[in-house]
């Protein structure tokens, strides 16, 4: 049996069970950099997802409580397409991927995690970026700290 420490899942691991929404929480608290928040628009805002699937790997949200895109109004789905534009120019200036995979799951039955509070999901891609550790081993190796990232893309914004 193999065995690969991951100490920084228990964080993920006891939140998931807290009452609430995670997102709600960060969007209401004023610690942009703490809660990887990278810019706030009119009616959403985008982070960082803190167990990302890929490096840079962001999320848009409104800033309302709503399960649905149906459920949004005309002017949050415009902040989340522009917000969702701005981040790719962003992350294309920083860490150069080739592609983005770019979703919503909407609903239990579509893998949504978080099936209360919608969010649009910013995935970069790069040519050739599945290599045997996915492949063979079912792991997935994200080279950068999320610090370090949110630094450099918050540079590219102030630049901006």
């Amino acid at each position: 049996m193999h065995r690969m420490w991951a100490p920084w899942r228990m964080d993920y691991i006891l939140k998931s069970r807290e009452p609430g929404c995670f997102l709600c929480d960060i969007l209401q608290a004023d610690e942009d950099q703490t809660n990887l928040v990278l810019q706030r628009g009119e009616h959403c805002a985008v982070l960082m997802n803190r167990y990302p699937y890929n490096n840079g790997h962001l999320m848009v949200t409104p800033y309302r409580h709503v399960d649905a895109l149906e459920s949004m109004q005309s002017d949050e789905h415009l902040d989340m397409m522009q917000l969702a534009a701005r981040a790719c120019e962003r992350l294309r200036r920083v860490i150069n991927p080739d592609g983005f995979n770019i979703g919503i799951n909407q609903g239990a039955a579509a893998g949504a995690g978080l099936r209360e509070h919608i969010h649009l999901h910013i995935v970069p891609r790069w040519n050739g970026d599945t290599n045997f550790m996915p492949v063979l081993a079912e792991v997935k190796v994200i080279p950068q700290s999320l610090q370090e990232l949110w630094e450099q893309l918050n540079q590219v914004s102030s630049e901006a």
